[in-house]
């Protein structure tokens, strides 16, 4: 309980200092980077779990409750990129996997699925039964999120000028009762139900698709509150940071340098994609570094809805990408290996 308070004591520092410096994204990048920090100095922290995967089902509730059918018949026009997704997927791990093997003496399982792009709890759960090694694999995915989270909203508002202060809802007293009760609900029982049929990124795509549905029937009309979606990135922002308690001068030096050194090449390959979706008018620039930056689906799910782009359109691309990584990472990983 003592790590738990003084992690949350920490993140709130970090968000509280963000805010006085005026810097974007305060409640997310103020807690990831304070957490951080405080782990390079040997602080030992704990988040809660269960509470991480909540904050999580208030941003898919955010992201269903935008939907309309007209936005979801827009979605139909995004298969020109779309179908790219698995592409880069497939670039990342061509470059990835020799990366992490050749260059940095991983062996094969921690190359592979450190360089697949998808959640982190998937690849950690991949790699170990494949046999690599999970704390390597969780330093180098946390690297990964935590590095396109924070490059991306300096990029957003550096490059095109996104207003990255504005609430992203209206205020919890401008709600009806009811609406917050239904919010709730979707939540509650959309991560349930979908954790109960086995459904890949449970948290956050359960909820969305319930309250997608509640939306389209005009049931529900109002998305979550400012409020809790800053609770959200407060937590996100934790969790990310804090995947970096006790880690020592060796992993920095190896695993978390390695990790750094494949940020830049995701980056790399995310910005040919982006130039050369808009160079073909395929979608807007901002809606497509938005889709194909290779960040965690929580995180580019925040920047989305700060930045006031087309949810739909982000959200596709991510779950396809996470999609294509699940199913096709195991057969991939077991093709190559057999190869000498």
């Amino acid at each position: 309980m003592k790590r738990v308070l003084i992690t949350h004591a920490i993140a709130a520092f970090g968000g509280t200092l963000f805010v006085f410096l005026g810097l974007p994204l305060p409640w997310l990048l103020g807690p990831i980077t304070a957490c951080l920090s405080a782990a390079l100095l040997g602080v030992q922290m704990q988040g809660i779990p269960e509470l991480n995967n909540a904050m999580r089902s208030i941003l898919g509730v955010a992201v269903g409750s935008t939907f309309t059918v007209a936005l979801v018949v827009s979605m139909a026009a995004a298969w020109t990129t779309l179908i790219l997704v698995p592409v880069m997927v497939f670039l990342i791990g061509l470059v990835g996997v020799p990366y992490f093997q050749k260059l940095w003496g991983f062996d094969f399982a921690t190359s592979y699925y450190s360089a697949m792009p998808g959640g982190l709890q998937d690849m950690l759960l991949f790699g170990e039964e494949a046999g690599g090694d999970v704390r390597a694999l969780s330093l180098i995915h946390a690297t990964r999120v935590m590095v396109i989270v924070a490059a991306l909203p300096f990029i957003l508002k550096g490059y095109w000028g996104v207003d990255l202060s504005n609430p992203p809802g209206a205020p919890a007293s401008d709600l009806p009762l009811s609406q917050m009760v239904l919010l709730a609900v979707a939540g509650l029982a959309g991560w349930r139900m979908a954790k109960a049929v086995g459904m890949i990124g449970a948290s956050i795509l359960g909820p969305m698709i319930l309250a997608a549905i509640l939306a389209l029937l005009g049931i529900l009309q109002y998305r979550p509150p400012a409020e809790a979606i800053w609770v959200a990135q407060f937590y996100i922002g934790m969790t990310v940071g804090s995947k970096y308690a006790g880690v020592t001068g060796e992993e920095l030096r190896r695993v978390v340098v390695a990790a750094l050194g494949f940020c830049v090449i995701l980056l790399i390959l995310a910005a040919l994609f982006v130039e050369a979706i808009h160079v073909l008018e395929l979608a807007p620039p901002l809606e497509t570094l938005l889709a194909f930056a290779p960040g965690g689906q929580a995180e580019m799910t925040v920047l989305a809805l700060i930045a006031g782009a087309d949810m739909a359109f982000v959200i596709a691309h991510h779950v396809l990408r996470i999609v294509t990584v699940i199913v096709g990472a195991p057969l991939a990983a077991r093709l190559f290996e057999e190869k000498p």
